[in-house]
């Protein structure tokens, strides 16, 4: 095998690198590609140790007869290095060889015949092309990187309401609850709040209230002295503490247990706690965000929560749309969530079906984004194919893919989302909503009562 690589780091204008391996009988190119400056080596340790100072867009290699140890090696060799384009030169009589087919279908850009003879303009134009396209997958990826740090992925009404909360809530220096059902992202928005927020520099704390027993939450949200308890052999810092000038994430806040919420309702109230074990009131200047999937106005009518800490929490609000009620998201998630897997690694698969992506349109996601990051990322690594398929995502007999709605049907839907977004979006206040459907009052409260949301609100 013969292995040439052409470096991106190096301008159009000047010469560009080729790392070239030989590992089989051939040809010396280096006089063929005139625009190019030579790097040899004799194995695929030297080609790693040229990969991993170097940085390639593109790959020529001169494949013989492989052993099955020579194919594991290459393929150890593309798999560990960054995205590249890798094109192969092959005897016609090796194109027969199933494997050898194979490892071309599975790893290369494009392959040419040997002997090269007229061919080498036409490789060389390859080698151009292909390395070009490296440089703007170079550039995107970065701008890329950045638009996704920056931002959470979503085009959806209901995304955006989220994206433009959080502008807003990051620079109000209060209490925020966000509700919303296990998986939407809830950590997410706490996390780009803070990152938006005057106290991004400060650390970021983050306590599941409902992962720990209630003997160990109050240890772990206040910290203990040495002494304070069997065990407590040093003091600790509590995580209010650790959240200092910075933003402290209290997920699942409605499984804290009630002789623990009157704590953290003073804290919230005065700034300050005291360790176990401890006398010293300590002022901790920190953010609270809170998060539940439990609609916590229904705990308070129950008894399960403080109503004094619903209020002090409840200052200000974010609810997290479900990702089926997110039209067109599910696309730009899925292919976010690929590329995020698949970065900097050779994997066969190159994406999704048409009928892949129809599954997920139709699927319910009832764990919503946390579920597509399961079904993608186990596809990826179990899929057999060259596109992901609604087998591999485990969707081939969801029904719903292959259902279609009576127009009635569909009506019936369009009505009952509208209705929704539009009481979410006025809070509640059904005049207001009615003027932003078009429709009078009496008709929404007519329309409401049709759907069943005359209780929803």
């Amino acid at each position: 095998m013969t292995l040439l690589a052409a470096n991106k780091s190096i301008s159009p204008e000047t010469s560009r690198k080729v790392l070239y391996v030989h590992l089989a009988p051939g040809a010396n190119l280096a006089g063929c590609l005139k625009d190019w400056e030579v790097v040899q080596a004799g194995s695929f340790s030297e080609a790693q140790a040229a990969l991993d100072t170097n940085c390639f867009n593109v790959a020529l290699v001169h494949i013989g007869e492989l052993n099955d140890k020579q194919r594991e090696e290459f393929e150890r060799l593309v798999e560990n290095a960054p995205p590249i384009s890798w094109i192969a030169l092959i005897e016609p009589e090796y194109l027969n060889d199933c494997a050898t087919s194979g490892l071309i279908y599975d790893y290369f850009f494009d392959y040419y015949t040997l002997p090269l003879k007229d061919k080498v303009p036409y490789l060389c134009a390859t080698l151009g092309h292909a390395w070009g396209l490296g440089q703007l997958r170079s550039k995107e990826d970065e701008l890329r990187r950045y638009r996704e740090e920056c931002q959470m992925v979503g085009a959806s009404p209901a995304i955006k309401l989220i994206f433009s909360q959080i502008r807003k809530i990051a620079g109000v220096d209060a209490t925020v609850l966000i509700t919303g059902s296990s998986g939407t992202g809830k950590e997410l928005i706490a996390k780009a709040i803070h990152q938006r927020s005057h106290r991004c520099e400060g650390p970021f704390i983050a306590l599941n209230c409902g992962a720990l027993p209630e003997n160990l939450i109050q240890a772990e949200l206040f910290g203990h002295e040495k002494g304070a308890f069997t065990g407590a052999h040093c003091r600790k810092v509590g995580r209010i503490e650790a959240a200092g000038g910075g933003t402290l994430f209290l997920d699942e806040i409605g499984d804290l247990p009630l002789s623990l919420q009157v704590n953290l309702l003073r804290f919230l109230q005065e700034e300050t706690i005291e360790r176990l074990g401890g006398n010293k009131t300590l002022y901790i200047d920190a953010r609270v965000i809170a998060a539940t999937h439990k609609d916590l106005e229904a705990e308070v009518k129950e008894g399960n929560f403080r109503e004094d800490l619903y209020y002090r929490l409840n200052v200000l609000s974010i609810e997290v749309p479900d990702l089926k009620d997110r039209e067109g998201d599910i696309e730009l998630l899925a292919n976010f969530f690929f590329r995020k897997f698949t970065e900097g690694r050779h994997h066969k698969v190159r994406g999704f079906s048409r009928r892949a992506m129809a599954a997920m349109n139709g699927h319910d996601w009832p764990g919503n984004v946390r579920e597509m990051i399961n079904r993608v990322r186990k596809a990826i690594v179990m899929s057999e194919n060259r596109l992901i398929t609604a087998a591999d995502l485990g969707l081939e007999h969801d029904g719903r893919v292959q259902s279609v709605l009576t127009l009635e049907e569909a009506r019936n839907q369009a009505e009952c989302q509208a209705i929704r977004c539009s009481l979410k979006q006025t809070g509640n206040n059904v005049s207001m909503a009615a003027k932003l459907l078009g429709v009078s009052r009496v008709t929404l409260y007519r329309l409401m009562e049709k759907h069943q949301l005359l209780n929803v609100r």
